[in-house]
């Protein structure tokens, strides 16, 4: 739930009834009442606002306070602290202006707060546009692959084409086009009704950019970024890398394996300006 729309007082009852709050890491130790458990060399008083009238001085509060947060990350009702700590009062201040709760300080609540009160709405999702029957075949393809190439390759369509509708599907979603990753595309086409339920999404490493932004230099990113690079051979740099279009009616043939050169994705340190650095042979598309 919202931690917005979640009062204060029922915010504090599911953190105090959870099964795991006796065991929170800034509970008073059995042995030594006045030390956290989750670090002995805390006291218990570590995670609220000492009376101490300017009298820390900083470099202690600033390393107190991050040995502070170091013990929440391991904390079993983290979340449900960190959803307390972000409710806000009916005269619209936080329940709890202090201390550190659920690994964040005071201060870094309050500018959570201020940023959900002028951050801008999400674009509403346009799925009309979206489901137009390029779309809906690049969105099989994401599917089913996450390098960029075999994903315009199964979806019938050269590279280029490829990288704008991805970019497109972001923006028609209400995702954003710079962090939106290619989990986070599909779940919002599964939700939307674009991607059938029976439709398997293969897993691969976490985080891939599912679009093509161009606002940081790079005109076409590759949907897995730590993905082997293809190199064109020299000579060769004519060749199609995609599919040719097939006229309507024909029949579809299975596509071919060739072989690209890839390079690999190692820090190198070349001795010489010339020294090309080692490839391998893998199945393409």
């Amino acid at each position: 739930m919202d931690p917005m729309t979640l009062s204060p007082v029922t915010a504090r009852e599911q953190l105090t009834d959870h099964p795991r709050y006796p065991y929170r890491g800034c509970a008073p130790d059995l042995d030594d009442p006045t030390r956290a458990a989750g670090n002995l060399a805390l006291p218990v008083d570590a995670w609220g606002a000492p009376d101490t009238d300017g009298a820390e001085p900083q470099t202690e509060r600033i390393a107190r306070e991050n040995a502070a947060v170091e013990v929440c990350l391991d904390c079993p009702v983290m979340v449900a602290c960190l959803t307390y700590g972000t409710t806000v009062t009916s005269s619209g201040h936080l329940a709890e202006p202090h201390g550190i709760l659920g690994g964040l300080r005071a201060l870094e609540r309050h500018r959570r707060l201020i940023a959900q009160r002028t951050a801008e709405p999400a674009p509403a999702p346009n799925v009309d546009e979206a489901r137009t029957p390029q779309r809906l075949a690049l969105l099989r393809a994401l599917a089913a692959h996450s390098d960029d190439e075999l994903v315009a390759y199964r979806a019938r369509m050269d590279l280029r084409t490829s990288n704008w509708h991805r970019s497109a599907l972001c923006g028609l979603l209400g995702l954003d086009k710079e962090t939106a990753t290619r989990f986070q595309l599909l779940a919002a086409a599964r939700h939307h009704g674009l991607l059938p339920r029976h439709v398997r999404i293969r897993p691969d490493e976490p985080g891939p950019v599912a679009a093509a932004p161009t606002t940081d230099g790079i005109r076409q990113r590759r949907i897995t970024a730590t993905g082997p690079g293809q190199l064109p051979l020299p000579g060769y740099d004519t060749l199609r890398r995609t599919p040719p279009p097939t006229p309507p009616g024909a029949r579809i043939p299975f596509p071919r394996r060739r072989l690209r050169m890839v390079a690999f994705h190692e820090q190198l340190t070349l001795p010489d300006p010339a020294f090309t650095p080692p490839v391998r042979l893998e199945v393409a598309a």
